[in-house]
């Protein structure tokens, strides 16, 4: 599902304005990215959790060089981690 096919969903499920529901979206969204930008994790009970998790830096090898090693520095990335109910939705064990 894309953006804007989230944007026509939650027109039909809220009836509300394509506009309007594209700004709820938009608003979601942002909230979320902010957020994780500060490092906090934001849970949405019954869908999941979002958080900021650090990577260590480590040594690698360059696929094109074999021979040569690269330092890979380390970094945060983004994670999702799912609910158990949105896991048993997706699982078919739906209650």
């Amino acid at each position: 599902m894309t953006k804007p096919e989230l944007v026509e969903e939650v027109v039909q499920v809220a009836s509300l304005k394509k506009k309007d529901a594209a700004a709820a979206v938009e608003a979601v969204l942002d909230s979320i990215k902010k957020a994780l930008k500060k490092g906090d994790k934001v849970q949405i009970v019954g869908f999941g959790s979002f958080e900021v998790r650090k990577r260590k830096g480590r040594t690698g090898r360059n696929p094109r060089n074999p021979a040569e090693i690269i330092n890979i520095p380390a970094t945060k990335v983004p994670a999702f981690r799912p609910g158990k109910e949105l896991k048993d939705l997706v699982a078919g064990r739906s209650r």
